[in-house]
């Protein structure tokens, strides 16, 4: 009977430990602590003394804890859906960016077992090993091509030996063992953040500011096109609004004697596009030194008979 009394007061201990952390810190990590050690856990926490707290814990225990407490603070809610598997939180009042390298520094390569999940893929590259010949049989069993070289095993091919996310046979994890290396990293892994009431994944953290302004500068543009597909005025649409209703008073413009000050040289340049044509060439060609009223009258009567000339030509007169 005392037991049960120790470990409900154990569980009401931890409860208020995390609501405390929750309560004083502003900031967490959600991380996954698969394939851990109780010496490496404990080197984790040493090196994160005095910039977080790491705190693990039943799931049940923690979901209990926010949900009893969700009427004083609603915004904790966003923490229950990460909180799943072998997962700790990381409490820090520091920036999220600046102690996630340190988290990351907790990660150590370490050899594959059988029957764990692969994290990463695995290729063995081609290449004279250090096995001696009686090992090609091993090698013959996972169907990877060998040749004796100079007394040592030579693997002929690049070997896909495992995939990400697919279990590691006995015998891959043999091999690699063999061939001593150490493929897979173990730590921490970020899975989710927290920052003062808004929950979101860990990868977004590598976001650049540029990556923030195009992707803003892609949601203002299809605002403004829902906006102006459907006729609801928007702030994003206003601009292009302004733009089609300036076009329009050009082309009444165009096609009017109505003239405003805006369009007053665009229907100048419509009407008399000969003066416009004859003054662009002589500005751009005339020197410094060169007079350029005495050049720009004579062009006209030139090509006026040009004209003339072909016309007769073609109606044969």
């Amino acid at each position: 009977m005392s037991g049960k009394i120790e470990g409900k007061a154990k569980k009401l201990e931890y409860m208020e430990k995390l609501v405390s952390l929750l309560e004083e810190y502003p900031r967490l990590f959600l991380v996954g602590c698969d394939n851990i050690g109780s010496h490496h856990m404990q080197r984790i926490r040493i090196s994160l003394r005095g910039r977080a707290v790491f705190l693990m814990g039943k799931n049940t225990l923690m979901r209990k804890a926010i949900k009893l407490h969700l009427s004083e603070h609603p915004e904790w809610e966003a923490l229950l859906p990460s909180i799943k598997g072998n997962v700790g939180l990381v409490f820090t009042k520091e920036t999220l960016r600046d102690v996630r390298p340190k988290l990351l520094e907790s990660r150590v390569p370490a050899q594959a077992k059988a029957g764990i999940l692969a994290p990463q893929s695995v290729t063995i590259i081609k290449g004279v090993t250090t096995l001696e010949p009686t090992k090609t049989t091993f090698f013959a069993a996972l169907d990877i091509a060998t040749k004796i070289t100079r007394g040592c095993v030579e693997i002929l091919n690049d070997v896909l030996l495992c995939r990400e996310g697919e279990r590691v046979g006995s015998s891959e994890a043999a091999l690699m063992q063999m061939l001593d290396m150490r493929p897979f990293t173990y730590g921490l892994k970020l899975t989710s953040c927290y920052d003062d009431g808004f929950s979101f994944q860990a990868s977004l953290l590598d976001t650049t500011p540029e990556q923030v302004y195009s992707a803003f500068s892609a949601g203002v543009g299809k605002v403004a096109a829902l906006s102006l597909a459907i006729g609801y005025p928007s702030l994003p649409a206003f601009p292009h609004v302004v733009l089609n209703a300036f076009k329009n008073l050009v082309a009444i413009s165009l096609n009017t004697s109505y003239v405003f000050e805006q369009a007053k040289q665009l229907k100048e340049r419509v009407e008399n596009p000969d003066a416009f044509a004859v003054a662009a060439p002589a500005a751009a060609g005339a020197s410094p030194a060169a007079p350029t009223a005495a050049a720009a009258p004579e062009p006209e009567p030139v090509k006026e008979e040009s004209e003339e000339e072909d016309i007769g030509d073609l109606f044969g007169f």
